[in-house]
């Protein structure tokens, strides 16, 4: 990667707001910052524990869970630094870069994943009889391993596009994270050509996996108006609103943010908190804690550990 920049330090200002907002913010991202991470982290210890789980639509959810969690690490411990620090949060070129190649990683990582989450429900509920055949421990390890192959690839050419160009200064990002958009604004050269293709490159991506994942919730629709039973048809119903919900948390800010890349939208800071900050949240809530069978395993872990005091 080569670059021709002379600022080797940048500082996160984060988003314009009433300095009086600073530490109920504070609290508030905190708070949401740690039930994302505790959150997450007990549903990958629930599904490794419990047996009755270890299938492949919970081997995808907990590649989820893992992304969401370093999803928030990456960004939102910045945003409650930048708002303990008024004068902006010095961060150095390369830790710029790390963050911002790590950030698409798991950012394009998750997109992949839906899209392979979709199709395993789609697999389950239109061919079930040919779903434990196709969805193999083999078949599963090699769809989740091109999602990370895929993820990063796409995270190289994001970060590569972005510091290529010359960086002299000023060096004042206005956002809690280092991001292509905002950093384009600080280049010192045209970036028009740069946008348009990050622009083009996220949203082949999103727009490809949007398509099929909307392909496959229509199949499951389509396949639960077949079925008989209500319980299982209500069951493929709730699968397909989740998913849609999820699609909708993740896909709709994502289009906001990259639409113009050099764009000086200051809505878009609001819909780049609520991306990063929130929808890892809402995912826990949306895929497991509303899964009655997480409930379950949740609740037999909860006993266990009771009967273990008490013993």
């Amino acid at each position: 990667m080569t670059n021709m920049s002379v600022v080797t330090t940048f500082f996160l200002m984060g988003h314009p707001h009433a300095p009086a907002l600073d530490i109920p913010l504070l609290g508030i991202f905190l708070v949401i910052y740690v039930l994302t991470v505790v959150g997450n982290l007990l549903i990958l210890l629930v599904i490794k524990a419990d047996s009755h789980l270890h299938t492949p639509m919970y081997y995808f959810l907990t590649n989820l869970s893992f992304i969401d969690m370093w999803f928030s690490t990456v960004t939102v411990p910045q945003m409650l630094m930048t708002l303990v620090s008024p004068g902006g949060r010095a961060i150095s070129f390369h830790s710029c870069v790390a963050q911002l190649y790590c950030f698409h990683l798991l950012g394009s990582t998750e997109c992949f994943l839906y899209t392979v989450m979709s199709s395993d429900r789609y697999l389950a509920i239109s061919h079930p009889l040919r779903y434990a055949s196709t969805m193999s421990g083999r078949t599963c390890a090699l769809l989740a391993t091109s999602t990370w192959l895929s993820g990063s690839l796409h995270s190289a050419v994001q970060t590569t596009l972005t510091f290529r160009l010359p960086y002299c200064g000023p060096s004042r990002i206005q956002h809690y994270f280092c991001d292509a958009p905002p950093l384009l604004k600080l280049a010192c050269a045209d970036t028009s050509v740069n946008g348009m293709v990050i622009f083009v490159n996220i949203g082949v991506v999103a727009v490809g996996c949007f398509l099929l994942m909307v392909l496959a919730c229509v199949s499951i629709l389509c396949s639960t108006l077949k079925i008989r039973a209500p319980e299982g048809s209500h069951r493929a119903f709730q699968t397909c609103v989740s998913h849609c919900t999820a699609l909708l948390c993740f896909f709709v800010p994502c289009v906001f943010i990259y639409r113009r890349p050099g764009s000086r939208d200051a809505v878009a800071g609001l819909v780049a908190v609520f991306y990063t900050a929130l929808t890892p949240l809402l995912n826990l809530v949306v895929y497991t804690l509303r899964n009655k069978e997480v409930k379950k395993a949740l609740l037999k872990v909860r006993s266990k550990s009771v009967f273990t005091q008490r013993k």
